[in-house]
């Protein structure tokens, strides 16, 4: 087997595995797996896919859990309009407003420059398994990146 035979991408696939394993960060070795079962089945063929709609299914499944308490009354409304009154709900709201905005401008770099993808990638996920955040980071390092770079 010489080197340019083997599959790179396979292979980033299985470390990431690993360090999900390893660190004991479920998301990324759930991610890494079935990415790994696509690949190596004809599941591939389905990546277009994935890579078309996969960010807004994950964005939409993140925001259902982050609305939940809502929904399902263990924040009751009386809490939701009291928070406008403390410092601190406000901050986190205009917080809340600076990252949505910086996500944004990450979509945009992430379309208009791929090549800071793999580089963004490889940090978030990094910063999964090795610093135990979560994988929610790539859209708004983009955000930052495309503030540093001067990118719109």
């Amino acid at each position: 087997m010489t080197f340019s035979s083997l599959d790179l991408n396979l292979i980033v696939l299985l470390i990431l595995l690993a360090c999900g394993i390893f660190s004991h960060n479920t998301a990324v070795t759930i991610a890494a797996g079935i990415l790994i079962v696509f690949r190596v089945t004809p599941l591939s063929e389905y990546f277009p896919i994935l890579q078309n709609h996969g960010l807004n299914i994950g964005i939409i499944i993140l925001t259902i859990g982050v609305l939940t308490p809502i929904a399902s009354g263990k924040i009751p409304g009386d809490a939701i309009l009291k928070s406008f009154m403390s410092w601190k709900s406000i901050l986190a709201i205009m917080v809340g407003l600076l990252v949505a905005w910086l996500g944004g401008r990450g979509v945009k770099l992430m379309s208009s420059q791929p090549n800071v993808v793999a580089g963004l990638l490889i940090g978030t996920v990094a910063g999964v398994a090795l610093l135990r955040g979560v994988p929610v980071g790539p859209l708004i390092a983009a955000g930052i990146l495309s503030l540093l770079i001067g990118s719109k």
